[in-house]
């Protein structure tokens, strides 16, 4: 199993910032051992401009990041995810929809820098701050052993059994 790539989705509200810098993050950090995607339970119109702005100085691909509805993750021709993941402090609280596979789920909270006020230099900090946050918690995920990731996921498989209708007496 040590040549598995995991899907992972990185979910928050609006998909404008924090879970868009995560899906660049660890498709830079983890290539080759994660294929990345956000999305949001109320998806943004756009992703904020000065997401892109950093990413771009960061040196990381913008090509192809938007904001999605999380819809898009949830029904049966969808990638299967691994692991799903929320950015945001009240994205950890919303009813998400059922994922098939039954992935493994973890919440990372982290402020967000779309709703930050002040000057544009000011917001840029605040932008860059949750970026260094983000990108800290990427770089231990991709440094788990490829072992202890297939462990979770054959767990979750394990877990995906008994609650298969089929298997049941």
């Amino acid at each position: 199993m040590a040549d598995r790539t995991y899907n992972t989705l990185f979910i928050c509200t609006g998909n404008s910032a924090r879970s868009i810098m995560a899906e660049a993050l660890l498709n830079h950090w983890g290539k080759g051992k994660f294929h990345t995607y956000s999305a949001g339970s109320h998806p943004k119109a756009e992703v904020d401009p000065l997401t892109i702005e950093l990413l771009q100085q960061m040196r990381l691909p913008t090509e192809g990041l938007r904001s999605k509805d999380w819809d898009e993750f949830a029904g049966q021709d969808a990638p299967k995810m691994d692991f799903i993941i929320t950015v945001c402090d009240n994205a950890a609280g919303e009813a998400c929809p059922i994922w098939p596979g039954q992935p493994i789920t973890a919440h990372w909270g982290f402020p967000d820098p779309a709703a930050a006020e002040g000057t544009i230099d000011d917001r840029r900090k605040i932008f860059a701050k949750v970026y260094r946050a983000i990108e800290a918690r990427v770089k231990l995920f991709c440094a788990l052993p490829v072992e202890a990731l297939d462990r979770m996921a054959a767990q979750s498989g394990l877990h995906q059994l008994g609650q298969d209708e089929a298997v049941k007496a």
